[in-house]
């Protein structure tokens, strides 16, 4: 096809999750109270372990980040898709679905590394508990953590940058709820073998990898546990893990099934429930699993409520 047969829309319009009014208006309810939980949550955490000099350790570092992520991921998409419940015309700019896009990717990239830097600091913790505080130091932890922005952000800018570029011939209409990788490509009337290969690429870089890493990590943790005599030990050494398991667990698994499969199997509902689970179930739940398991969390919401009403005496 000529170039100049090629047409560039200025704007898109998502077909969303149910086009009755009814189900809509019980979607804005149910993904409203989630996004106020998703804010609430992490901000509460953010918030504790700013305050808190007993959390000023690597791992809350760490889940501060992630907190952050959280926040924006949820964010960048979730008001606009609850505006959608509302609105006859769902609709988007171009620029805007190409921001959309940009932060999407890179806040998902970035707290998939970030995960991997956090199995990182539970190994080194498990396994050479004596040297935790001289390894996992501010230098390191700022390191990690930056790495996981720099990638994240880099990678989300390679990825919008060859996807915005892809002319849709006229056709405009998003089977999605937000301007997701795979239902821009699938618009597209040119040649996408760039773009596929970016997408490995990328899913290579922030999924595949650090998946590895983590992987390598837990191996290493469940050997040091298992050369633990007693049961208790035991017990207390693999509770230090099973927050960020159980957040691994889910983050890692549904991106796997979804972006490392024969593009053949896929379809436009799998990919819609991925960026539900993502946008909108996993922000909330991580301060709930992070919280709800941790002592320390549970102890310095304690201590900080406590200041606080004897502040106001």
């Amino acid at each position: 096809m000529g170039r100049d047969n090629l047409t560039w829309v200025s704007e898109f319009v998502l077909l969303g999750l149910s086009g009755d009014r009814q189900t809509q208006a019980g979607l804005f309810v149910l993904f409203g109270a989630t996004y106020l939980l998703t804010l609430l949550g992490n901000g509460l955490i953010l918030v504790l372990v700013w305050l808190d000099p007993r959390l000023q350790l690597p791992m809350y570092f760490f889940l501060g980040n992630l907190s952050v992520v959280d926040i924006c991921y949820t964010s960048s998409g979730v008001p606009q898709m609850l505006a959608h419940f509302l609105l006859e015309k769902k609709t988007i700019s171009s620029a805007r679905c190409g921001t959309q896009h940009f932060f999407s990717l890179a806040l998902g990239g970035t707290e998939f590394l970030l995960l991997a830097a956090m199995a990182y600091d539970r190994y080194v913790a498990v396994c050479d508990p004596l040297r935790y505080a001289a390894v996992m130091g501010p230098r390191l932890c700022a390191g990690l953590a930056g790495v996981s922005w720099l990638v994240g952000l880099a990678n989300a800018a390679v990825e919008t940058a060859v996807t915005v570029r892809l002319p849709t011939c006229g056709r405009h209409v998003l089977n999605h709820m937000a301007c997701e990788t795979l239902a821009l490509v699938s618009l597209a009337c040119v040649d996408v073998t760039l773009n596929q290969a970016v997408i490995l690429a990328s899913s290579v870089v922030v999924l595949l990898v650090p998946c590895c890493l983590v992987a390598l990590s837990y191996a290493r943790i469940v050997a040091a546990i298992l050369r633990i005599r007693s049961s208790g030990g035991r017990r207390k050494a693999f509770g230090t893990c099973t927050s960020h398991l159980t957040v691994v667990s889910m983050s890692y698994g549904m991106a796997l099934v979804t972006y490392m499969q024969p593009r053949s199997t896929a379809s436009a509902e799998q990919d819609k429930v991925v960026v539900l689970f993502y946008a909108v179930v996993t922000p909330m739940l991580n301060p709930l699993i992070y919280s709800l398991r941790n002592k320390e969390i549970k102890a310095a919401l304690t201590r900080v409520l406590t200041r606080s009403s004897e502040s106001k005496r």
